[in-house]
């Protein structure tokens, strides 16, 4: 019993035994990982909406698109680093596991510090640019500027779990992020209810609990020794490994960015309807996280077990894993689907007591409802793409559903949405999600048809998977 206890604490193999097992145990620690994650932002807005009101609960959400533009450098190194450390992993490739970690801490830390530069000084020209409606802006520019100068715990728990996730735990990340949740929880209340910070409170307890996550992510790096070594020879950025990670984390950092300049260009467009529909907005979103987080947790997933298999040559155990996620994913994403359609209301009042708001929430969610299940069949396709090294094809499905579909729908149907002679925010605010839903299906579409192809196979960055390209026989 101890025995099989300690195992969860391990690195590990997905090369061998079940691969729906494989998944099931690696995902369910991570998926509750992704809940506490997106308990963060939820805490931060159900506390804010309670506590200080709509303005404050609408300049939280006016801040998202813009953070997130910053943090596509930190998702590219993530992701790149994640790839390859599972391939290494997976091949038994000791000295090159230990450069690409010591790599990713050194990119790491050069990405923070430009981004804790940078931030501020963009904040305000960026928020004023989107046209931000002056009663929010003072509270929405402090709550950036507070939360990118304490980037730094963020940056390293994203990237640093990444690493982990690659070498098979999640169970660690987990704990961490659930110690860091809690303590977010406490800072909130205490900040903001206690101290009455205001938006500030939050941010506030935001950085503080994510510098404690980050920094216990680190130490449980350093401690799995037995897999990897790290000197400063490690820590020296070498070509080949700085190639290798931009090679494989560019791409799906340039989606993010893609996604989250589309997104701030969207947002210029939800900022012209006003403060209620943004407060609206807001809200949706953090349901949303909810919702989406078996397709991000799925596709993770399958980054690491394709990542796994493919350094070991098994590539017929890749198309096994590809099966058995699109499964469970589904599966998952149908019942959530059923959830937000039946409750969809009550989840709006945990969040604002403001009727114009929880009516115009509730069918911005129904809108969004069945586009989960769209997605769930892109992230765990793309997952698998992504962890044989094909970073690309996501890439450019992303750049065409969101820059060719998603914008022009949302304008164009706004557009014709609005009285004759009104302006901009003058008609209804349903464009900016059937724009989204109309965006997620044809991704699928578009992921399933690159899938089918099969180039990803070829992708393969270890010296094992090189070399044995047949595949292994059937457990």
């Amino acid at each position: 019993m101890a025995g099989k206890l300690s195992s969860l604490f391990e690195a590990q193999d997905m090369t061998v035994g079940s691969p729906t097992r494989n998944l099931v145990r690696f995902s369910v620690p991570l998926l509750i990982g992704n809940l506490a994650q997106q308990l963060y932002s939820t805490v931060d807005s159900i506390v804010v909406g309670n506590y200080v009101g709509d303005g404050a609960l609408a300049a939280i959400g006016a801040s998202g698109p813009v953070l997130n533009l910053l943090l596509v450098l930190f998702m590219g190194v993530s992701i790149g680093a994640s790839v390859m450390a599972s391939q290494y992993f997976g091949a038994k490739e000791r000295d090159s596991l230990s450069q690409t970690i010591g790599t990713t801490i050194t990119a790491t830390l050069a990405c923070t510090v430009f981004v804790m530069v940078l931030g501020p000084l963009i904040t305000r020209p960026v928020l004023t640019m989107l046209d931000t409606p002056a009663d929010i802006l003072n509270m929405a520019c402090d709550y950036m500027t507070i939360l990118f100068l304490g980037f730094l715990g963020a940056a390293f728990y994203n990237v640093i779990s990444g690493v982990l996730r690659g070498l098979g735990d999640s169970i660690m990340p987990l704990a961490f992020l659930l110690v860091a949740c809690f303590l977010n929880i406490g800072l909130d209340i205490w900040f903001v209810a206690g101290f009455q910070w205001g938006v500030a409170g939050v941010a506030w307890a935001t950085i503080i609990a994510q510098l404690i996550s980050g920094v216990l992510c680190i130490i449980r790096l350093l401690k799995m020794h037995e897999h990897f070594t790290l000197t400063w020879r490690h820590l020296w950025p070498r070509f080949t490994f700085v190639k290798r990670l931009c090679k494989l984390g560019l791409p799906s950092g340039l989606t993010q960015a893609i996604f989250s300049f589309a997104m701030i260009i969207v947002q210029n467009l939800t900022n012209s309807f006003g403060s209620s529909v943004l407060a609206a907005n807001t809200v949706v979103m953090r349901v949303d996280g909810f919702a989406m987080m078996p397709n991000f947790t799925f596709g993770s997933a399958m980054t690491t077990y394709t990542g796994q298999n493919m350094g070991a040559g098994r590539l017929d155990r890749c198309e096994k894993g590809a099966k058995a996620g699109m499964i469970m994913g589904v599966s998952v994403s149908i019942v959530l689907v059923g959830l937000i359609l039946i409750f969809g209301k009550y989840l709006m009042m945990m969040f604002t007591s403001t009727p114009e708001v929880i009516e115009l929430g509730q069918r911005m969610l129904n809108t969004l409802a069945v586009g989960y299940i769209a997605m769930s069949v892109t992230q765990i396709l793309s997952g698998v793409m992504r962890g044989a090294g094909d970073t690309m094809t996501p890439m450019w499905i992303s750049v065409i559903t969101t820059v060719v579909v998603r914008v022009p729908v949302a304008y164009g149907l706004e557009f014709l949405t609005r009285p004759e002679g009104g302006v901009m925010g003058s008609g209804t605010p349903d464009p900016l999600f059937l724009s989204l839903l109309i965006s997620w299906v044809a991704g699928a579409v578009l992921t399933v048809i690159a899938y089918l192809r099969g180039s990803w196979k070829k992708k393969a960055i270890t010296n094992k998977a090189a070399d044995e390209k047949k595949a292994a026989p059937a457990e």
